[in-house]
């Protein structure tokens, strides 16, 4: 098991002790580390300005959101940050939700399996850089067709330093899932159990899209990198409610009633009951009585609280689960903790 941190979100401004925990990541040996944008920071500045203070961990996005760029701006971020970097750059892409998809960046939200294979595709082009990049699909028209008719098909100035740049994609519905396995080297899931039943439907969807035609990887090559909160603490309830306001926010509030991503995995996991009350509380303006109603059971499913012990223990289900990479959120003490763990 291979281990990762992140700065996560932004809320007023930088999230504390970002570079801190990243220096101390690739001090402790760990894989990567990862960024990530909703609608306020990007995931790609800050991961330049740390980064520069880095020689060795990897340096992913988790993740660019594909309505915030065209796929031409991304492969040239992409490319741009792999030879700052040196070769060490992950591009996590993700489709998101479609409150930020047309509420924040104005675009269609509509078929985004369709309209992220097309992006993917037209990235991986302008990357391998064998000819003028042309491609005339659903989404994405280039050079446009209605246009001045003065576009003509171009090639980057730029000689990618790697043609085949790991593409990971964020996905959880179980056909997002298996796209991932099909078209890209990664999968980023959000909310992930180790639990038998849930790892088995997970790698089920993964299975069926490592056997499509023209699958880009099989399973043996590809990366899992899960975010799991990690609180070490004596007391499990206690250290459960340092998680229940994040899963409240996501399982509540993050998305509309029957459109909320998040809400469907938890159901998924078996907690529908639990869900739809969270959902009620947290869309009525009771975020305390929707985090209160977050059971310790729902948060051990998807983080590691308790006593050193017992993470310890916990972390068995993780390494036989399809989860290649775990990365942890936590300052230092944290990170050297899962380090130490995991050896």
């Amino acid at each position: 098991m291979k281990l990762a941190s992140g700065a996560g979100y932004w809320s007023a401004g930088p999230p504390a002790g970002a570079l801190e925990s990243l220096l101390e990541a690739e001090r402790l040996g760990y894989d990567s580390f990862w960024t990530a944008e909703a609608y306020g920071s990007d995931a790609l500045t800050p991961l330049a300005w740390w980064g520069s203070r880095t020689s060795n961990i990897k340096l992913g996005t988790s993740i660019v959101q594909l309505s915030a760029r065209t796929p031409a701006a991304t492969a040239m971020a992409a490319l741009t940050l792999d030879h700052l970097s040196e070769g060490r750059f992950i591009l996590g892409l993700g489709v998101s939700g479609p409150q930020v998809v047309e509420g924040w960046y104005g675009e269609p939200y509509a078929r985004p399996l369709a309209r992220t294979r097309e992006y993917i595709e037209i990235v991986r082009t302008i990357l391998r850089r064998e000819a003028p990049v042309e491609f005339h699909g659903a989404f994405y028209d280039l050079p446009r067709t209605d246009g001045t008719g003065l576009g003509k098909p171009l090639k980057s100035t730029v000689h990618p330093r790697r043609v085949d740049l790991p593409i990971y994609l964020a996905a959880e519905g179980p056909k997002n899932v298996a796209l991932s396995a099909e078209v890209a080297d990664g999968w980023l899931p959000l909310f992930f159990s180790p639990r038998a039943e849930v790892n088995r439907f997970y790698a089920e969807a993964l299975a069926e899209g490592f056997a499509r035609p023209g699958a880009r990887t099989t399973a043996d090559a590809f990366e899992v990198v899960c975010p799991v909160s990690v609180v070490v603490d004596d007391d499990v309830t206690r250290a459960a409610d340092k998680v229940r306001p994040m899963l409240a926010l996501y399982i509540g509030g993050m998305g509309a009633r029957g459109a909320n991503f998040h809400y469907e995995t938890f159901v998924r996991m078996g907690y529908e009951q639990q869900c739809a009350r969270i959902q009620d509380l947290y869309l009525a303006g009771r975020k305390d009585e929707a985090t209160a109603a977050v059971s310790t059971e729902m948060v051990e499913a998807v983080a590691l609280v308790g006593p050193r012990e017992k993470i310890r223990d916990d972390l068995a289900a993780w390494e036989e689960s399809v989860v290649t990479t775990l990365l942890i959120s936590g300052g230092p003490s944290v990170l050297r903790l899962m380090a130490e763990l995991c050896r």
